[in-house]
């Protein structure tokens, strides 16, 4: 089961899926990040293949780079973004009781300019 979802930042290929659990390729590019969002039912836990990463979990900065992880629990708001000149690819795995996008609380983004 491979399913590919290309939004304007990047791409993300559905590796694979369980009952409780989901394995994402994301791929950024360049100057790029997700939304800052939130998760009630799963965690996530992030490991950067090639790339930089800068990670904000609860407006805690951390930059990552390829082979370094994080986890991100439940109820923790969080974003990721490409701060560096090559495409940012991670590895995410997403555990929970439910992982459906309706489980994404999206929040308004201040990006500064």
């Amino acid at each position: 089961m491979t399913e590919i979802r290309t939004p304007p930042w990047g791409k993300v290929t559905l590796l694979e899926e369980g009952d409780r659990y989901r394995i994402n390729r994301i791929e950024l590019k360049p100057g790029h990040h997700i939304s800052t969002q939130m998760h009630y039912h799963r965690s996530e836990h992030w490991v950067v293949v090639s790339g930089t990463a800068k990670v904000i979990c609860n407006d805690q900065e951390t930059i990552l780079t390829a082979r370094q992880s994080t986890y991100v629990p439940m109820n923790t708001r969080h974003r990721v973004e490409n701060p560096g000149v090559i495409d940012l690819v991670m590895i995410e795995i997403q555990n929970g009781e439910f992982l459906g996008d309706e489980d994404i609380i999206r929040f308004e983004d201040q990006d500064s300019a």
